[in-house]
C-alpha cells in the first residue's frame, strides 16, 4: 500500500504551524528573545567528512564546498547529499568512508548547506545543478577527463539526473538512493526546468524578525530527532548524524535554503521526464520503512534495460543501516552495467 509522498515538505510545514502556535501561547516576544539570546547560531562546525575540504567559486551557485580523497586509484565517485532542513555531506559519510579506500571519492555541500554559501536568495533546482556541474567538472579536470560515477540521495537524485542529461560527457553511471519523484505527488512531466514554488510561503517564513526563531524551533534537537525517526522509520537513528544536523542548522544563514525547500522552490515539476530521458546505466535503491516509501512508479523503470531497481528492508538512508548490502549491490551493478 502506498505511504506518504516522498517529501518532508508537508511535515516541515506542519512543524512550522506548531511552532507558530507555541509562539502564540508563550508570547511572541519571549519566543523571539529565546531565539536571539538563548540559542547559539554559531555552533562549532567541523568538517563532515575526512580528507581535504576545498571551495570553488561558481557564476550562479556562489561558493561551493566539497570534500575529496584521491589516495586510491580508479574511476572517481561523486556523492550528493539530500535536501532537507538539516542537509549536509554528512549524509553520505558511510559511503565516502568505504569507497575512499578503493577509488577517488568526492562529496559536495549543495548551495545553502554545510560550508557552501548560505546567502538569502532563491534556491532552485537550477542552482543545485550548477553546483554539481562545477564539482563534476573539477573532478574530471583532476583525473584526466575521465567520466565519473555519481550517487545521489532523495531529492538530489532529480538534480543529478538533470546534470547527467545536460552534460552527458561527465558521467559513466548514476546511482539513486531513495530518489524523489516516483510517487503520486512529486512525479511529473511539467515544464522543463520548472519548480513548485509558492513565493508567499517563502516570504512569510524567511522574514525578520520571526524567520530565524521559527527555524530554531524546527531544528531543536527534539525536532531533528523526530524528523530523522521518520526518515529511518525507527527510533534507531544515527546519533552522529543527529549531532551534525544540529551543528549545521545553527550557523548564520542556515534557514534560507530550507525555507525555499518548504516553499516548493527546490522541487522540480519535470522529475519523471528527467528520469525517463536517462540513457546511461542507473541503479535505484530504496527503503521499505518510514514515511518515504511511495515508489509506485518504480516497476515501470525497473523494466528498462539500463535501470536496475531494488528495495531494501530499511528506511530512506539504507547506507547507514546496511552499508554492506548497499555496497554489494552497487559494486555488482557497476560490474554488470559499466
Amino acid at each position: 500500500m502506498a505511504r506518504r509522498p516522498h517529501s518532508i515538505g508537508p511535515v516541515l510545514a506542519r512543524g512550522a504551524a506548531k511552532g507558530l502556535g507555541i509562539a502564540a501561547l508563550g508570547g511572541a516576544a519571549a519566543w523571539l528573545a529565546w531565539s536571539r539570546f538563548a540559542v547559539s547560531h554559531r555552533v562549532p562546525l567541523h568538517p563532515a567528512l575526512p580528507g581535504r575540504r576545498e571551495e570553488i567559486d561558481t557564476a550562479r551557485a556562489g561558493r561551493v564546498s566539497f570534500y575529496g580523497d584521491d589516495s586510491s586509484d580508479g574511476v572517481p565517485l561523486l556523492l550528493v547529499h539530500s535536501v532537507n532542513a538539516a542537509a549536509s555531506a554528512y549524509e553520505v559519510r558511510p559511503l565516502y568512508g568505504h569507497y575512499g579506500q578503493e577509488r577517488p571519492v568526492y562529496a559536495l555541500d549543495l548551495p545553502g548547506f554545510g560550508f557552501s554559501e548560505r546567502s538569502r536568495r532563491a534556491y532552485t533546482p537550477g542552482l543545485m545543478v550548477e553546483a554539481i556541474h562545477a564539482v563534476a567538472g573539477e573532478i574530471r579536470r583532476r583525473h584526466g577527463g575521465v567520466r565519473i560515477d555519481a550517487l545521489g540521495l532523495s531529492l538530489s537524485c532529480a538534480y543529478l539526473a538533470r546534470a547527467a542529461l545536460e552534460r552527458a560527457q561527465d558521467y559513466r553511471s548514476l546511482a539513486l538512493i531513495s530518489p524523489a519523484g516516483f510517487d503520486a505527488r512529486l512525479s511529473g512531466r511539467g515544464e522543463p526546468g520548472g519548480d513548485r514554488r509558492h513565493p508567499t510561503t517563502r516570504a512569510l517564513l524567511d522574514a525578520a524578525p520571526h524567520g530565524r526563531a521559527l527555524f530554531d524551533a524546527l531544528t531543536s534537537r527534539p525536532s531533528l530527532r523526530f524528523f530523522l525517526e521518520k526518515t529511518w522509520g525507527s527510533s534507531e537513528i544515527d546519533e552522529g548524524l543527529l549531532e551534525y544536523d544540529y551543528a549545521t542548522t545553527h550557523q548564520p544563514g542556515a534557514e534560507h535554503a530550507p525555507f525555499c525547500f518548504v516553499g516548493g522552490y527546490l522541487f522540480p515539476t519535470d522529475t519523471t521526464r528527467l528520469y525517463e530521458a536517462l540513457w546511461l546505466p542507473v541503479l535505484m535503491l530504496h527503503g521499505e520503512r518510514g514515511d518515504f516509501v511511495d515508489y509506485r512508479d518504480a516497476p515501470r523503470f525497473a523494466a528498462r534495460p539500463n535501470w536496475r531497481v531494488a528495495a531494501l528492508p530499511t528506511g530512506a538512508f539504507p547506507h547507514f543501516e546496511r552499508l554492506g548490502e548497499v555496497r554489494d549491490r552497487y559494486d555488482a551493478f557497476l560490474a554488470e552495467m559499466v
